[in-house]
């Protein structure tokens, strides 16, 4: 049987893997180019919408997980750097992780 803690640790590993394997090519053929990156990013009006939706769910994440930790003490920092640093698709199954360890 799947439990909902092995099921958020596989999201994680997804959301960690799949962003990466689209984002590593590109980092591999243009270098750490910021400018070429939000201009690709922001290319036309279908990928501005899901950079959008993604820039406005990571600051929402970010912000629950920082309210919570205000409610709670739970660190909001591992939450905050793996949606800084990979995106929604970690911070998410990471944030529902931690909610579910015993004691937080």
């Amino acid at each position: 049987m799947i439990t909902v803690r092995s099921a958020l640790w596989f999201g994680l590993a997804l959301g960690i893997l799949v962003p990466y394997a689209a984002f590593l090519p590109w980092l591999w053929d243009h270098g750490f180019n910021v400018s070429l990156f939000f201009e690709q990013m922001l290319t036309n009006h279908i990928s501005s919408f899901f950079a959008l939706d993604v820039i406005v769910s990571a600051i929402a994440l970010m912000g629950i997980a920082a309210y919570d930790q205000t409610q709670t003490g739970r660190n909001a920092v591992p939450v905050i750097l793996a949606t800084m640093l990979v995106g929604v698709s970690a911070g998410l199954p990471l944030y529902l992780l931690r909610r579910l360890q015993p004691g937080s």
